[in-house]
């Protein structure tokens, strides 16, 4: 028998080939013929993945799947409520996006080498000061057993906003109270972390791999000197990403503020930071328990998440009503309903600018792969997932910043503060 599965996608399209992958880890097994898996909940926002789709959740006792924590290790969101209002920017807000990406590092150029717009050319104080504190002496650990991390973008990377989905965005709530969101991870460090380990868990498998559905579910085992590394690897990434995070709503806060549009404000009334990639150690009755959460935000009775929507739809503030057949969890956001390569091949620039009409944002054909349309309807999801939470919030965005691939965007002037 497979490991149970419960969905919470009703009302919302689930493609074929997530549904395969779906299946693929219900029956994935280890050597010894025991289900990796204890019980899987798939949210409302899934759609296909590396090895096995984004919006699964799923708990292991002896097992960790590096591919179902993905490479981007942390990756999450970060909300900060502050004291302006709606009215406060009735005006072109055209100078407020600028000043936020001349202050942080946006997209990616040059394969992600020496000049990427996405990466400090100078590293600012406050990010050396933060890698300094919190995160080079776990570095230098990581890198003694595993050299190759010492060429990934590390340092250069903190407080970096990256490319795809993630993004910086201005949202009004239902009152008119004005919050900035912004979405990001472990950037190139966490992508490289991420690939090693996928490699090392296919290749400790051996002749195994040939027999598990999906070579893409190759699985660390507990005890092993890989399983504690990659455990140690994925905790220090996913404090690489909170920082990543609170660095960059600081310079959010300070451009906003730098552009003297806008009446003296507090920028931290209240804050919620959730990961949504990431694994959660913890225990039950039987004994201690690794959830594994790719693409989806932990749940818990009265813990507050981020659900965000597409560049040009709602996103909501929800409280956890503490589901265990859902497995304390939520979606992490609309999902996406067809890849970017379709994306880009589906919509024009026109259409683009339509469903993006009235937010600053980018309305050029780089960002076709992000256009609101490639996304599920959010209040669908929101509907599929009401035992999981509560909506406390509707926010609407009236600006938002995404990075664009590939040397697009010309390279960042940023200070040294």
């Amino acid at each position: 028998m497979p490991t149970p599965i419960r969905f919470w996608t009703e009302g919302v399209e689930l493609e074929a080939t997530a549904i395969k992958q779906i299946n693929e880890l219900s029956y994935l097994k280890d050597q010894n013929g025991k289900l990796i898996a204890q019980q899987i909940a798939i949210m409302p926002d899934a759609h296909m993945g590396m090895g096995c789709s984004i919006g699964t959740v799923f708990t292991t006792r002896e097992h960790i799947i590096p591919s179902s924590t993905g490479v981007d290790l942390g990756c999450g969101m970060l909300i900060c409520k502050t004291t302006l209002k709606e009215e406060d920017f009735n005006f072109d807000r055209h100078p407020i996006r600028m000043a936020i990406e001349a202050s942080i590092p946006v997209g990616r150029s040059k394969d992600g080498r020496k000049g990427d717009c996405g990466a400090w050319d100078t590293i600012p104080s406050s990010v050396q000061t933060v890698w300094d504190n919190y995160l080079s002496k776990d570095f230098e650990v990581l890198c003694q057993k595993y050299p190759s991390f010492r060429t990934a973008n590390s340092i250069v990377h903190l407080g970096t906003l990256g490319t795809g989905n993630h993004f910086i965005e201005v949202t009004i709530d239902e009152t008119g109270a004005v919050w900035f969101l912004l979405h990001s991870g472990s950037r190139g460090i966490g992508n490289k972390i991420g690939t090693t380990f996928i490699a090392l868990a296919k290749k400790e498998l051996g002749s195994y791999l040939n027999s598990i559905p999906n070579k893409d579910l190759a699985f660390l085992t507990k005890g092993t000197k890989t399983f504690d590394d990659y455990i140690f690897a994925v905790d220090w990434a996913q404090r690489y990403a909170k920082l990543n995070r609170q660095l960059m709503m600081k310079r959010v806060e300070d451009a906003v503020c730098g552009t003297g549009l806008l009446p003296p404000f507090q920028a931290r009334v209240e804050e919620i930071d959730c990961h949504h990639n990431y694994i959660e150690a913890t225990h039950d009755a039987s004994g201690p328990l690794f959830i594994t959460r790719k693409g989806a935000v932990s749940a818990r009775s009265g813990e507050l998440g981020i659900i965000p929507g597409s560049m040009g739809a709602k996103s909501y503030i929800v409280e956890g009503l503490g589901n265990p057949d859902g497995l304390y969890s939520c979606s992490h956001g609309a999902g996406r309903r067809m890849s970017r390569t379709e994306a880009k091949a589906t919509f024009t620039v026109e259409q683009h600018k339509k469903a993006t009409r009235g937010i600053e944002c980018e309305k050029g054909e780089e960002v076709l792969d992000e256009t609101p349309q490639a996304y599920k309807d959010i209040d669908a999801v929101m509907k599929a997932q009401k035992e999981l939470v509560r909506p406390i919030h509707t926010l609407h965005q009236i600006l938002c910043v995404k990075g664009k691939d590939e040397g697009k965007r010309k390279k960042n002037v940023v200070s040294t503060t």
